[in-house]
Order: C-alpha cells, then structure tokens, then sequence
C-alpha cells in the first residue's frame, strides 16, 4: 500500500517514493507531514475537493466517460490543465491522486531542473518494471525551459509517466509542439459567483473548515465574491481571515465591516507570467488603437499594480506610435520614445507619470495603420519573388568598371529638378505599378495624402 500524506485541499495523496530531492515534492506532496493535524493548514488548503464530485465549476469536463473520469479511473494518458488562477487545475491532480492505484510525484517547475526530471522518469521506469504506473503532476509548467519539455517527451510518447500538467498561460506560448501535441489539452472555465458560493457555504459547514461556529451575513459574502474574482482559493483565503476577525471581536456573524478590516485591498487579477498578461496588454494596446483613453489608463493602472515590467510597457508604445498611428501624428513615436526612455532612467514609482502622459497622448492621437500596411505590402511582394533587378540608372556607379556596365548611366539628380523631384523609373520594372503606402485622411496624414498625389503626378504616376 502506498505511503499516504494530506493532499493540499485536506485529501490524502500518494507521497514519492522517491527520495524528494530539490525540486521533487511541492503543494500536494510537502502540504504536510506524516502525522501532523491539518488543522494548521489554511482552509483553502483544508476544503480541497476529495472526489471528482466535489468539484464545482468544471462540468464540461466532468461528463461520464469525459477525460477526467477515465484519468481518475486510472486510465493511462497525459493531459494539460489551463485556466486561470483558483479554478482548481491543482485540485484535479490532488483528486486524481487519491482515486488511482498509480504510484504519484509531483514536480514544481519553479525549482525543478533537468537532473530531478530524469531521476523521476528513471524511478518510473523501474516502477513500470514492476508493474505500477506513475502518475506525474507538473505544476506551473509553462515555467519549464525547452530542453526540460524535451526530457519529458519521450516519457509522455511511450506512456512511460501518465502526464498532468497545469500551466495559467496559454500552451500555445510555452509548451512546445511535440509535447502539447501528444497530450489532452482541457480548457477549465473561471469560476461563477455561484460556484464561489457554493464553496464558501461548504467551508462553513464542514468539518474540515469553519465547522458551523460562524454564519456570513449577505452583504459580506457579497464582498467577499466581489473580491475574489472568481478565485476560489482567494474567496476561501478571505473568509478565514474574516472568521479570524469575528472570533477576536467574539462575534459569530461576520459583516461587511469585518470582511474589509481583514482585506487590505482586493488581488488584482493580473497574472505577469500567465495567460492574464496576454489578455490584458491586448486589452491595453486595442483600448488606445480603439481611442478610449479611460480603458487605456485602467489596463495601464492594472499592469502598474499587478509588478508587470515597466520597460515591457514602454516597448509596446514604442510598437502601438508607428504601427497605429504613424504618420497621422508625427510626434507619437517621439513621445513613445521618449516616455521609454524616462522609464529607464528614472525608474518606478515616478516612471508611470511618464507612460501615463504617453499612454494619454497616444489614446488621442489620430490613428493610421498605413506604416505597417505599407512595409508588410512590400514585404510580402519580396517574400513572393517579386524582386527584379535594379534599373541600371539607379546601380552603383563608383566602383571601377562600372561605367562598361552602364551602370548609372541616365541617372537624374534629383536636387537638380524643381521641387527636388525627377521623373525617373525608381521600382524594378516587374513592379513599376506596385502602391505600397496609402496615407489616411486623418490627422497629419491628410496633407501628406496631397503631397504623395502631387509627387506621383511629377514621376509620371497616374
């Protein structure tokens, strides 16, 4: 029988039985020793769900003979578990855990490099040897480098470790091909208000969490939902932490008043390495594209708080002044630029002056995309094979012997010529009619649409 220890919700896992090396072990293995209460652990810890049926918020992936029943059942397979924080990816590895006869390691991959990765698949397979499977949970794998995926490939691929991987970030940014490819990849949904709910009145009845000695009036249960966000660890995290506040009033209800002297500030839900940054620096960069300078400075406020890296910020407005505004306002790029520079200068907290006042002028400015319409137009030409030779006016005529080849023969100065402009062939001949650049209307741009108009007239462009 294998070696038990309280899962990270209250269940009872499967300890390695491996010696836990650096890397080896984490939330569901080391939650506690063998022998300790888990009446110290907090009451997130404490609530985990225990079966599949406990479990709330996830019933598309919970159906009879769904992925998870037959992982649960012992099933060989590998699977990828995404979705945002507190949904319970962490939970589905605990229950797992506890329903299947398989032996169970799990592995942090903040602080597990490739030696603890090879010694776990090396004890696999012995154990498969022997006749046991291995159950391997790998949490926050999208912090896994490359050549850490790679060591697990051929595991996943022989069924030599039954897989279960959570990551908060897109797969498709961090977890290479091969591995995702041989691999199940569910989706977990956020958690609704009621499935919060639902939690909190578990944790206040049960026995492993408040035991029935608190009740929640509706106000503050409705501030504690407002300040999850649809994490169910971080509801659960408040509510204990409002229940310590009753009981030191010695009072058994807990108020609104209670809930927000025992919650400095609500978490922002903003995740800098997981899939939350993606979302919200996309909302950030379309609310400026999009002329809506509140949403801009909310998305900015939001990566200020949540740590993002004020340089990753800066370089993204530095990209948004050419590739959405370009010359509809000029200065946009200067103003990126220089809010770029500000920020590595003098650094935070005084450098998000800097990029709210780019971030405000940007939001403001006219917007054209016709810079990158135009270069990703030629690029796409050159990548087609649309080259053609140079028109020999126009080649090299300094090096010797360039003359015998006609190089620069023809050639018209163009300071020569009123307006500074000659009419002479400058695109390949295969691309003489190509229009790369069509200036908008807006802002700057419309004077420059009149310029162009004029000077395609004085090159014999019609």
């Amino acid at each position: 029988m294998r070696a038990m220890s309280e899962d990270l919700f209250g269940g009872l896992v499967g300890a390695p039985t491996t010696s836990a090396g650096p890397g080896v072990g984490g939330s569901l293995a080391d939650a506690v020793r063998p022998g300790e209460s888990s009446r110290h652990l907090p009451l997130a810890v404490r609530m985990r769900p225990q079966t599949l049926d406990e479990i709330v918020g996830q019933q598309h992936l919970l159906g009879p003979g769904s992925p998870l029943r037959r992982l649960a059942s012992g099933e060989p397979m590998s699977v990828f578990l995404w979705g945002p924080p507190g949904v319970g990816k962490t939970t589905i590895a605990s229950v797992v855990s506890r329903q299947t006869d398989s032996r169970f390691v799990e592995i942090s991959a903040v602080t597990a490099g490739v030696k603890e990765v090879r010694a776990v698949l090396d004890q696999a397979r012995r154990d498969l040897g022997a006749g046991r499977q291995t159950v391997l949970f790998v949490d926050e794998v999208h912090r896994f480098s490359k050549t850490q995926q790679d060591v697990l490939l051929p595991a996943v691929e022989n069924r030599l470790v039954t897989l279960i991987a959570a990551t908060t970030e897109n797969p498709s940014f961090s977890v290479i091909s091969p591995l995702l490819s041989r691999s199940l990849l569910l989706t977990l949904k956020p958690l609704t208000d009621d499935d919060i709910s639902g939690l909190i009145d578990r944790a206040l009845g049960s026995d492993r969490g408040l035991g029935g000695t608190r009740e929640l009036e509706p106000e503050a249960r409705a501030a504690i939902l407002r300040l999850a966000g649809g994490d169910a660890r971080r509801a659960l995290t408040y509510l204990e932490e409002s229940a310590a506040g009753a009981a030191a009033l010695d009072a058994t209800a807990i108020t609104t008043d209670i809930v927000e002297a025992a919650v400095d500030k609500a978490a922002i839900r903003y995740d800098r390495d997981g899939d939350q940054h993606y979302d919200v620096i996309s909302a950030f960069i379309k609310s400026i594209r999009g002329s809506d300078v509140q949403a801009a400075l909310h998305y900015l406020a939001r990566m200020i708080a949540a740590g993002e890296d004020p340089r990753f910020i800066a370089r993204r407005l530095v990209i948004l002044a050419s590739e959405d505004i370009g010359l509809a306002d000029p200065t946009a790029l200067t103003t990126a630029v220089a809010a770029a520079d500000a920020v590595a200068f003098i650094g935070m907290p005084e450098g998000r002056i800097n990029l709210a006042h780019a971030v405000i002028a940007l939001a403001l400015a006219p917007k054209s995309n016709s810079v990158v319409t135009a270069i990703d137009a030629a690029l796409a030409d050159v990548h087609a094979g649309k080259i053609g030779l140079v028109p020999p006016h126009l080649r090299d005529a300094h090096y010797p012997g360039a003359k015998a080849y006609g190089h620069g023969k023809g050639y018209q100065y163009a300071h020569d010529h009123p307006h500074g402009i000659a009419a002479q062939q400058y695109l390949p001949d295969e691309l003489v009619d190509a229009r790369y650049y069509s200036p908008t209307d807006h802002g700057s741009e419309a004077a420059l649409a009149a310029r162009l108009a004029r000077i395609e007239e004085l090159l014999g462009r019609h």
